[in-house]
């Protein structure tokens, strides 16, 4: 590959690059720009095999399922789990959940020696936009 054809590679590949993240996506926003950019291909035809973006699809495709299952719980996780998970995504610390008790309590959530109950579900699921049925 000659010197001119990686400068025009690099050219059209920063051009790409700014509508379609093709990188591994380090937060939401990026996921949902993803999703956009996704969403924009499919509209344009790039579903159809034969269409000449069917494989940045394709590629578009593995970079989001690579972040949704870094961060999305596997289907048959325990409630702790899903804690553990969300936990770890918005970088808190059992200090950091007030509102289904002390560090001592979530403590012995994260240990199993406590299970969550009905008010601590609601309150985990308002503060993290997801469905009650998450936690159990």
């Amino acid at each position: 590959m000659s010197r001119d054809d990686v400068a025009t590679l690099t050219h059209h590949f920063a051009i790409i690059t700014r509508k379609i993240p093709l990188h591994p996506i380090a937060d939401d926003a990026q996921y949902e720009a993803a999703i956009e950019a996704m969403n924009g291909l499919i509209d344009a035809g790039a579903g159809d095999e034969g269409h000449a973006l069917a494989p940045l699809l394709g590629l578009l495709g593995e970079v989001i399922a690579a972040y949704e299952d870094a961060t999305s719980p596997p289907p048959d996780a325990a409630p702790v789990e899903v804690l553990r998970l969300l936990m770890e995504q918005h970088g808190l610390k059992q200090g950091d959940l007030p509102e289904i008790g002390s560090q001592g309590v979530v403590s012995e959530l994260l240990s199993g020696k406590r299970e969550l109950n009905r008010n601590q579900i609601a309150r985990l699921s308002e503060r993290f936009g997801v469905s009650p049925a998450t936690f159990f």
